[in-house]
């Protein structure tokens, strides 16, 4: 798990292992004795547990060291701009998504076995910032292929394969049954947590790549499912999941008990301005801080009369006009969730943040019954303290209170509005899929999402990026190729030295023996990232010293402060701070040009390749005609690059 925010503070010098094993002592105990073995290096590519990962699966990695300066963009392109376009080989929504992912990269990150983890989500938000900055567009491919793709439901996970497939040359037409394109990032993100700026323009960039959209047009209702199948050679469905699920318990259907999602959409829909004075929020996950930060901010109208209930604004039977919105006083916001506070799935940034603005949360209780007044609208959510018992929950006998409130919003799930595509349905209001994304039993048919099950919005990209792939091989008539272990968006070194000017002449077709000086060969290199992640423990840990993170401010807010508080409160870092911030950076599983082997080894075996022919992970090779097989090179690898394996 990621060092804690707290942990850092309060011990700026923390790491996980112990002064001195930094130090080597007697060589014979690190490698094998004797004067000389039959293995040589070898350089093995594998994939880093931040990208394995990773919902979308970027190249975090490939990322990181082009920002440090260690991979070289081509001619005539900047480093910002390069770093740019390697990342949106996975995804194409960097701002929005290095602002609100709660980062299971990091979580991942090798680099919390040292100290703390990388700041990837800061560096990716300037990334994205940039590209929005300078105007980068997204190219189609070159030549259209004819065929034509249906895309039900213009979110995350729609709007990524549209991406894709346009970049294979298909043609693409959105179905969006609301009034804009986005999704849950639009109708369920705050604007201060994505701003409406940065997602339009990350949208639009997708858009002019020449994809057709129809927006206020729901499958089922303004167009059946069949005349899609019709006109089009594949239909992609990613509606999301945008119904809140219900509060099962006594009460539970009173008219002032209104889902997260709802109250969300009423939100950033602009329908609802102003909130209620007494709000209980149910659940621990990103929507329902998402939930107790809007309503704090939101306030409530102490006037006599209100024209309206809140959940008639909320559920779009009126609306407040601009004008309420300056009555908004500060209203009482509590956020009741039955695990503890370290069991919470949202960000500990977002709980936090929450807290400061002056939500009240309360941890270990679970809701048994909503109190009704007398006129059958909730006055009070009723709960019971509980405790957790080898990972059961087991409630304290005579432990019931009431929280007062004059609004429940239950944050507890959410499930599909299949209205006009019954036939999908697998019973529990979601979509089924294969391992393809292909709809079972419906060909041309591929699904994605939250619709199959709700997830954050990385997951949702990722799965749209995926699906596109199964769409591009079944308009060309293709097998589905197996998925490999390590699904994401691997560094190609191959590719990579074609950019460079140095693709390998062509070889001899049948066996061949003694290559090192041919040039048809790419010598003593291994290519294990589609089926192998790189542990810590295969790492030299001992070369990195303790590099405190650099860390996004935050803009603090005080809870007199919140009410009609709507600006965005994350703070970007500067250029220096996300180089620095990059170079921390392990670059597990791939070179990153320290030295360490040339310097260490006792034979002068392992050289630095001519710059002339250098290129990221051709940094050095091996001179066979010294190389011993000590194994000290592998040994001060920091990064695991170098395994001993080639037999002689």
């Amino acid at each position: 798990m990621a060092t804690s925010t707290e942990e850092m503070k309060t011990d700026p010098t923390f790491r996980k292992f112990k002064d001195g094993e930094n130090k080597w002592t007697r060589m014979d105990s690190k490698i094998m004795r004797g004067e000389h073995s039959h293995k040589c290096p070898v350089y093995v590519h594998r994939a880093p547990p931040c990208q394995a990962n990773c919902p979308s699966g970027e190249d975090i990695r490939g990322w990181l060291n082009i920002v440090r300066g260690i991979e070289k963009p081509p001619k005539d392109m900047s480093w910002q701009d390069y770093a740019f376009y390697r990342l949106a080989e996975a995804q194409p929504f960097p701002s929005v998504i290095g602002r609100i992912c709660p980062a299971p990269c990091q979580t991942g990150c090798n680099r919390n076995d040292v100290d703390d983890h990388v700041g990837i989500n800061s560096v990716e938000q300037f990334i994205g910032d940039h590209a929005l900055k300078n105007k980068l567009a997204f190219k189609a491919a070159d030549k259209e292929t004819g065929k034509k793709v249906a895309i039900i439901g213009g979110g995350p996970a729609g709007l990524s394969a549209a991406y894709q497939l346009r970049r294979e040359g298909h043609a693409c037409t959105i179905f969006e049954s609301q009034k804009m394109l986005g999704g849950m990032i639009r109708y369920g993100v705050p604007g201060y947590r994505t701003p409406r700026e940065i997602l339009d323009g990350e949208i639009q960039r997708i858009i002019d790549m020449g994809v057709e959209v129809h927006l206020n047009t729901k499958i089922g209702r303004d167009i059946t499912m069949e005349k899609l199948e019709k006109d089009y050679d594949a239909v992609f469905v990613s509606i999301g999941a945008q119904s809140g699920k219900k509060l099962p318990i006594p009460g539970g259907d009173a008219t002032n008990v209104i889902d997260g999602i709802a109250f969300l959409g009423a939100f950033n829909d602009g329908r609802l301005k102003v909130g209620t004075k007494r709000v209980v929020v149910i659940g621990g996950g990103d929507t329902a801080m998402d939930v107790v930060s809007v309503a704090r901010r939101l306030g409530h109208d102490d006037g006599a009369v209100q024209e309206a209930k809140i959940e008639e604004v909320i559920m779009g039977h009126t609306a407040h006009d601009a004008a309420t919105a300056a009555k908004g006083q500060g209203a009482d916001v509590t956020l009741a969730y039955r695990r503890t506070r370290d069991e919470a799935p949202a960000s500990e940034e977002e709980i936090n943040a929450a807290e400061e603005e002056g939500v009240d949360m309360v941890f270990c209780v679970a809701p048994v019954e909503v109190v009704l007044g007398d006129d059958g609208r909730a006055k009070a959510l009723r709960v019971v303290e509980v405790e957790w018992v080898n990972k059961e929950m087991k409630v304290k006998e005579g432990s019931e209170y009431d929280i007062e409130c004059d609004l429940i919003v239950p944050a507890l799930g959410q499930g599909g509005d299949l209205t006009g595509m019954e036939d999908l349905d697998n019973g529990r209001g979601l979509i089924n899929a294969d391992g393809f994304y292909q709809i079972p039993d419906k060909p041309g048919f591929f699904v994605a999402g939250d619709i199959i099950k709700p997830h954050i919005m990385t997951a949702a990209v990722g799965q749209g990026s995926k699906a596109a792939k199964s769409i591009n091989e079944y308009l060309q008539g293709k097998d589905h190729k197996k998925r490999p272990r390590v699904d994401v968006h691997h560094f190609d070194l191959l590719h990579k030295l074609d950019e460079a000017e140095l693709t390998p002449d062509p070889g001899p077709h049948g066996e061949t023996w003694g290559t090192s000086e041919e040039r048809f060969a790419v010598h003593n290199y291994e290519n294990r990232s589609h089926h192998e992640t790189i542990p810590s423990s295969d790492l030299y840990l001992g070369h990195f010293n303790h590099t405190p993170r650099n860390m996004r401010d935050m803009i603090q807010i005080t809870p007199d402060e919140v009410v009609g508080h709507f600006e965005e409160r994350m703070v970007p870092l500067t250029e220096e701070q996300v180089v620095n911030e990059a170079k921390r950076c392990m670059s597990c599983g791939m070179c990153f040009e320290c030295d360490n082997c040339v310097i260490y080894c006792p034979q002068d075996a392992v050289k630095r390749t001519p710059k002339q022919d250098a290129t990221m992970g051709r940094y050095v090779y091996t001179d066979y005609s010294r190389c011993v097989g000590c194994h000290i090179c592998a040994d001060v690898c920091p990064t695991g690059y170098i395994q001993m394996g080639m037999a002689e």
